[in-house]
């Protein structure tokens, strides 16, 4: 029984020592963070409110949208995407923000662009009279509008026409003139009868001279394929085909 009293005492002086400690332990722990508190500044002076008005009027740019729909949207913006996507990819921008703005700016560009093309068509057709651009043929720029001289063969003195067209190395225009200076050569020596509705098919069949009728085939051939071929015409094609008109022409007396 002593025995036993003596260990109770023992464990009862351990105990008290160690809650001695732990509460010691425990106030130094609160000296130190009452120590850190009082250390850190505070700051009492008075707090402004403020407040943001118009959040969703100023954050409305390109920058500021996460998500994207343009399944429903029209042709116009899903091209609009497609090209911002495009360009993002092309050059490596970060954002869709730089893209879209890239996007306008290409727009613009190409807007103005076809713009001053379809000013300089417009220029091109009122200047050359004709406004026959719209379907890929060039006009020929001639004092006479060549429809003007098809009508008046009889009245039109060729030989000036085809001086001013040579001069002007317009060399397509001059074996037009000189075509119609061989029709009217052919109607004056009654070999054909002159229509401008006629083809060359038509004043073909209406020759009967064998000999005429072959020269005729062959500057026909010459001004179909230099008139209505639509290309550039050097002076040495040029002179090749004018010595069969001229020959052609003496040989009629025209």
């Amino acid at each position: 029984m002593n025995k036993n009293l003596w260990i109770y005492c023992l464990l009862f002086t351990i105990g008290c020592n160690f809650n001695g400690f732990a509460i010691s332990a425990l106030s130094q722990e609160i000296t130190q963070n009452q120590t850190l508190i009082d250390s850190i500044p505070l700051d009492d002076s008075s707090m402004e409110r403020r407040q943001f008005d118009n959040v969703k009027e100023k954050y409305q740019g390109d920058d500021f949208v996460y998500e994207r729909t343009v399944e429903n949207s029209g042709w116009w913006t899903r091209f609009k995407q497609w090209l911002n996507d495009l360009i993002r990819d092309l050059f490596n921008l970060s954002s869709d923000g730089q893209a879209s703005r890239t996007t306008d700016i290409l727009l613009k560009i190409g807007g103005v662009i076809i713009f001053l093309l379809v000013i300089y068509f417009i220029f091109k057709a009122v200047i050359n009279d004709e406004g026959k651009w719209v379907f890929g043929k060039s006009s020929d720029k001639s004092i006479i509008p060549v429809t003007d001289v098809a009508n008046n063969i009889h009245a039109t003195d060729f030989k000036k026409l085809i001086a001013e067209a040579e001069r002007d190395k317009n060399y397509r225009l001059a074996i037009r003139y000189y075509y119609l200076w061989l029709l009217k050569g052919l109607t004056n020596a009654e070999i054909i009868d002159y229509d401008v509705e006629k083809t060359n098919s038509d004043y073909h069949n209406e020759i009967a001279s064998k000999q005429i009728k072959d020269e005729f085939s062959y500057t026909s051939y010459l001004y179909n394929y230099i008139w209505y071929g639509e290309f550039d015409v050097n002076e040495q094609q040029f002179t090749k085909a004018k010595t069969a008109f001229t020959k052609f022409l003496n040989s009629i007396k025209a």
